[in-house]
């Protein structure tokens, strides 16, 4: 029998547990961390959408089975130790003495609820079922532990199972197939866990109150409350940290960072992510306006269209060098992730050659929809993109609103080209979300419809190889496939900073979660002490 076994030195949070020292020195008003968010959820159900602003949240209040750190590695959290027993099967040992929020007992009961509910959620734009969707069957072995079978080899469940949090059977059940609906879950009902936090209120457009979750079973937090304020605005945000109405920001303008550099009452923190900004181009069978076909389907326009993009200068000039122009999907440190991909100039001549050949010598108009406000500098990207392709007779009428709206026009497929990120960190599970047919199982994020037979078999060869060095080899040559057939064209992986008072300190994560347990304190803070 197969075994391959796991086991991870259980979580803990030593940087917080000096940073509750030195807070209870302080005023309970010091205990108050205000955190400027550039995002709202779009739900508060933690199985609604795989998208990083409601996970974001989640993560405050649930636990999955493992979890990682800043940088990736694995760290256990509701289980301690996991094995691979079968190719197909995986058994998770849970941590012991594990209370929810409200006082009752985990037990491998709720981890069978949570994988059941997950396929159940209905209306999801962005299901959370499909990064799961290899799981065959969740059995409760004993109280504390739980065997996972999957439809085929799954190498990489445990980091799979990071996306699935896990709720309290107890309180989130009810007798719609999923138990608690989104809905009442949106009200507060049912969002019941294990993390750090415990869910106090929610004021739409405004803020999310939490508040420290007594029965933690990990160090706790150095916050007695935690307000999420959301704050959209770039310069909005800025203003905030700098009155002291909040005392740290994700993600300031790039343009802000030379000056809060200067400034000795706040610091900055930056990280490269894993997060992928790419052009999706939609390659169905319908016509563009005022065309015969959709040009998109020849792959020679979409390499005209990628030869047209200058990446270095979207890197230096739009994104103030807070990204890192690539060819590539996988982020370096991401498994089969590599720094070392050649970056090609930008060759007009060569993409109206190909615009030429394809039947398009004067160029054809098309939308290109960006969000305003989700990615670092998304509506400037889209004005520059729309620019260079200007220079090869492609006209893109822009339309960047704001986050809700286009991402509600792009899951209906009104952006023929459009720009848009992904944050998933297993490699296998994003070129399955990126490049497989977009249907009930695969495809998550692949809003152009691509479709490519062969390539989608290679990724599930690579999804289900327990070979190491024979799953990255494969990984790459997915990954070298799909930037040939300009399945999208990658553009940078984000940069991420945050921003903060002195006497605070964070360390960026790769995945983009911006998780307030990770804010740890070395002097008297809040924004109430400051008052």
């Amino acid at each position: 029998m197969m075994q391959i076994a796991f086991a991870i030195r259980p979580l803990g949070f030593a940087i917080a547990s000096v940073a509750l020292a030195l807070i209870t020195a302080t005023s309970a008003g010091a205990q108050t961390l205000t955190v400027g968010m550039k995002g709202e959820p779009t739900s508060l159900d933690p199985m609604f959408r795989a998208i990083t602003t409601d996970m974001q949240v989640a993560s405050h209040i649930f636990d999955a089975l493992v979890t990682s750190a800043p940088d990736m590695r694995q760290q256990a959290a509701l289980a301690i130790e996991w094995k691979a027993v079968e190719p197909t099967a995986w058994e998770f040992k849970l941590r012991p003495n594990v209370r929810f929020s409200d006082g009752t007992r985990f037990s491998a009961q709720d981890v069978v609820f949570s994988f059941d509910r997950l396929t159940k959620v209905p209306n999801s734009p962005s299901p959370l079922a499909l990064l799961v969707r290899g799981v065959k069957q969740v059995k409760a072995i004993d109280a504390l532990t739980v065997r996972i079978e999957t439809a085929a080899p799954m190498p990489n469940l445990p980091r799979v199972v990071q996306l699935v949090t896990i709720m309290s059977k107890q309180r989130a059940s009810g007798p719609a197939p999923e138990g608690k609906t989104t809905s009442q879950l949106n009200g507060g009902d049912g969002l019941v866990g294990t993390g750090p936090f415990v869910f106090s209120s929610w004021s739409r457009g405004a803020e999310i109150v939490l508040e420290r979750n007594p029965h933690y079973w990990g160090t706790p937090v150095p916050w007695q409350r935690v307000v999420l304020r959301v704050i959209p605005n770039s310069a909005v945000r800025l203003s905030a940290l700098m009155s002291g109405g909040v005392d740290i920001i994700e993600d300031p303008s790039p343009d802000d960072l030379p000056r809060l550099a200067k400034d000795p009452q706040l610091k900055v923190a930056t990280a490269l992510t894993a997060r992928i900004i790419y052009i999706g181009l939609d390659m169905a069978p319908s016509k563009l306006p005022g065309m015969e076909a959709n040009p998109l389907q020849d792959v020679r326009v979409r390499r005209a269209l990628a030869m047209a993009i200058d990446r270095k200068v979207l890197g230096e000039r739009i994104m103030e060098n807070m990204a890192q122009p690539t060819v590539n999907v996988i982020a370096p440190m991401m498994e089969g992730g590599t720094d070392n991909a050649k970056l090609p100039a930008a060759d007009l001549a060569g993409a109206r050659k190909l615009l030429q050949e394809a039947g398009y010598p004067n160029g054809f108009t098309m939308p290109l929809g960006a969000p305003n406000g989700r990615y670092v500098n998304d509506a400037k990207l889209a004005q520059a993109v729309a620019s260079m392709w200007g220079r090869i007779g492609v006209k893109a009428t822009l339309d960047t609103p704001t986050t809700a709206i286009f991402f509600k026009n792009l899951v209906a497929y009104d952006y023929p080209s459009h720009i848009t990120g992904w944050a998933d960190t297993v490699s296998t599970d994003r070129m399955r979300a990126m490049f497989a047919p977009r249907d009930e199982r695969t495809g998550a994020t692949n809003y152009g419809r691509y479709r490519n037979p062969e390539l989608a078999t290679l990724i599930e060869k690579a999804s289900s190889e327990f070979n190491e060095a024979d799953r990255v080899a494969l990984i790459r040559k997915v990954e070298q496939a799909a930037v040939d057939d300009v399945a999208v064209i990658p553009l940078h992986f984000e940069k991420s900073a945050i921003a903060m008072r002195r006497g605070l300190d964070y360390v960026p994560r790769a995945d983009q979660l911006f998780l307030s347990q990770g804010i740890v304190a070395n002097a008297a803070v809040g924004t109430q002490a400051r008052k």
